[in-house]
């Protein structure tokens, strides 16, 4: 493109940004297409504009006795206040240091069912029921990787949990009638 070619274009291309310029500029201000919702506005007509506190110290002089609760918080109303007495009886403490509850009595998760001599050995061994498992545990033995069994009776047997060194009495199960034994419905 020749020089002259060239100018006449600079020339044309500044003649459209000054006209696009002015033509802006010459529109109302503000975004365009917008009006006013109501070009017939007349403002009410009052009388007398002034704060009237007379009936402000009518109401101030009014004995409210509502529930005194925010309305923007949701929830049911505070509860009353308590008297002094209801307070002093929740905040009552016994003198002197309290006592721990006593400790849960321990429990065998197995039943007893039954008890037998060993011929040759001279011990005793009783037989648990834990589910479907039937464990054959000696006098003096551990079962159930937590109790050992102390003592064998006629109808109980003494326990003693090895972490606490607690002792419970675990009774002998009684089987129902005409039942043999646990095994019984099975045979």
């Amino acid at each position: 493109m020749a020089k002259r070619n060239q100018l006449y274009v600079l020339i044309g291309l500044l003649l459209i940004a000054v006209y696009v310029f002015y033509s802006e500029r010459s529109e109302t201000p503000g975004m365009s297409g917008v009006l006013a919702s109501d070009s017939t506005f007349r403002p009410l007509n009052v009388e007398e504009p002034h704060l009237r506190l007379d009936l402000l110290d009518k109401i101030k002089k009014l004995d409210y006795s509502g529930s005194h609760r925010n309305i923007f918080i949701f929830g049911p109303p505070p509860p009353p206040p308590k008297s002094a007495e209801q307070v002093a009886r929740e905040n009552f403490r016994p003198q002197g240091p309290q006592r721990p509850p006593p400790p849960p009595p321990v429990t065998v998760p197995a039943q007893l069912f039954g008890s037998a001599l060993m011929s040759k050995s001279g011990k005793r061994v009783a037989f648990f029921l834990q589910g479907d498992e039937v464990l054959v545990v000696e006098e003096g033995s551990v079962f159930l990787s937590r109790y050992r069994l102390d003592k064998i009776g006629n109808e109980s047997a003494d326990v003693e949990e090895t972490s606490s060194g607690r002792h419970a009495t675990v009774q002998m199960l009684q089987p129902a009638n005409g039942d043999s034994g646990p095994g019984a419905a099975n045979q």
